[in-house]
């Protein structure tokens, strides 16, 4: 029986074109005047530290086209999403954008919390930027709905290892988990574990046929 259901974001519970067309450009811009004002900051230097040890990038300038790579290439670096989701929360709290999520999504969660289920995200953008992506919807702050957040700090999201260790966090069997997402490779890693998986099929994504399948939330 499902008691937990965990989601991914991007392709699921929102458009992948919100992420790469308005928070990558984003961060992308403001990421220059950012590592100006904010390298000696306690907590952004660390992350600068590990990105030269990383890369040999050492200056501002070349810290900067290191990241401005890994946002066209939407590398899932860690270290790149800490900073992704620092921007973010500027951009979010001065009103520049508000996060789209699927207007079928809200009320399905709102049901599914209401009949008891136990809601989770995990997605490869840090839980800071998860939070403030339901926080600052377009269609109000869903963050009352969700119980917890895994980024990629918990493992890969196409390696079964994450998903096991998602189960044991959250106290319950892979069985008593459903996993929603877009991709068939991370809903294969997420079965491997013995979780209940449905692939959202949006915006010309494939349709699998190693998993049950919707076209949105309201079907499930």
């Amino acid at each position: 029986m499902i008691h937990v259901v965990l989601t991914d974001i991007e392709g699921t519970t929102s458009s992948i074109e919100f992420v790469h067309q308005v928070l990558f450009p984003y961060s992308a811009a403001a990421m220059p005047e950012f590592l100006a004002e904010h390298a000696e900051n306690p907590k952004i230097k660390p992350l600068l530290a590990q990105i030269s040890a990383e890369t040999g990038a050492v200056d501002l300038q070349a810290l900067n086209t290191q990241l401005q790579t890994w946002i066209l290439e939407d590398l899932k670096h860690p270290v790149l999403k800490a900073l992704q989701g620092i921007i973010w929360q500027k951009g979010y709290q001065s009103q520049k954008y508000q996060a789209h999520v699927y207007p079928d999504v809200a009320p399905a969660l709102q049901r599914w919390r209401s009949a008891g289920q136990l809601l989770y995200v995990y997605s490869s953008g840090s839980v800071a930027a998860q939070k403030l992506l339901f926080e600052y919807s377009q269609v109000g702050n869903l963050t009352p709905l969700f119980s917890g957040y895994f980024d990629t700090s918990v493992g890969a999201k196409r390696e079964a290892c994450a998903y096991a260790h998602i189960a044991r966090c959250i106290g319950r069997l892979p069985g008593e988990i459903l996993f929603l997402s877009d991709i068939e490779a991370e809903l294969d890693a997420a079965a491997q574990t013995g979780m209940a998986t449905i692939q959202l099929v949006r915006d010309g994504t494939i349709a699998s046929n190693r998993h049950r399948s919707a076209i949105s939330f309201s079907e499930i």
